[in-house]
């Protein structure tokens, strides 16, 4: 008798703790899922944003190959700014003109590129022109250069303008020299002087420009190469003279 007592009682301990076991698993299971599904709100302050540009405008959009494309956005307004950076540098490049385009009322977004630069500036176009750009236009420096003519190429609808400052003619598997004699768009060319070979290479992209509806090569003087020519405020000028002409 004892014996069965005994049985019959971890018999019925056994089957509570089952019970409780099945209970108390689905419900660690459904906890855990909801955890990983609640996302971790980072801002990147790509070391030169203050906390507050950083939370204001840090941003994160959807790539056209999947994967994610960081950059800073600024500003309001129909007409939006998409700027490319050059290969020693990264969206900081941009930041302060950036931030005066749009005080010039422009929505400049400026790509922090992570070596997929046609589609993370194609994601970059989609992205403004889903917030209500009408009109857009590519600015890129150096290899950044290189980028928006080549993306123009196959960005859709066309943008509307593209500036390019001391673009080589090839870079990193893009060649702009196939893509510039089909482009229809304005587009405007700055190099100085005497930053060789990026002069030739300005020029040799401008000649080849022939379907463009306006082809604005500019050589300045000195040696700064890229975004380091706007340093110049008459440089810069001839850069928002252009901009303005087709962004408005």
């Amino acid at each position: 008798m004892r014996a069965v007592a005994a049985s019959a009682l971890a018999v019925s301990f056994l089957l509570l703790a089952g019970c409780g076991g099945g209970g108390g698993g689905k419900d660690d299971k459904a906890g855990k899922a909801d955890a990983s599904a609640t996302p971790t709100a980072t801002v990147n302050d790509f070391g030169c944003l203050s906390p507050e540009q950083a939370k204001k405008g840090s941003i994160t959009f959807p790539g056209t190959d999947g994967q994610d494309v960081e950059g800073y956005l600024d500003g309001t307004g129909s007409t939006g700014l998409v700027l490319a950076h050059q290969a020693d540098g990264d969206v900081c490049q941009w930041v302060p003109h950036a931030q005066e385009l749009a005080a010039d009322g422009y929505r400049v977004l400026a790509v922090n590129s992570a070596g997929s630069e046609v589609r993370e500036l194609t994601a970059a176009a989609t992205y403004l022109r889903s917030k209500g750009v009408t009109k857009l236009l590519l600015v890129g420096a150096s290899k950044g250069g290189t980028s928006v003519l080549s993306a123009a190429g196959t960005i859709a609808p066309p943008v509307d303008a593209v500036v390019s400052l001391s673009a080589p003619t090839t870079y990193s598997g893009m060649d702009a020299s196939m893509v510039v004699p089909n482009l229809a768009m304005p587009i405007f060319y700055m190099a100085a002087e005497f930053d060789s070979p990026f002069q030739d290479s300005t020029k040799e992209l401008s000649k080849l420009s022939k379907k463009a509806q306006e082809n604005e090569l500019t050589i300045v003087g000195g040696s700064n190469h890229g975004v380091s020519m706007l340093s110049d405020p008459a440089n810069y000028d001839k850069v928002k003279t252009f901009l303005k002409k087709y962004g408005s």
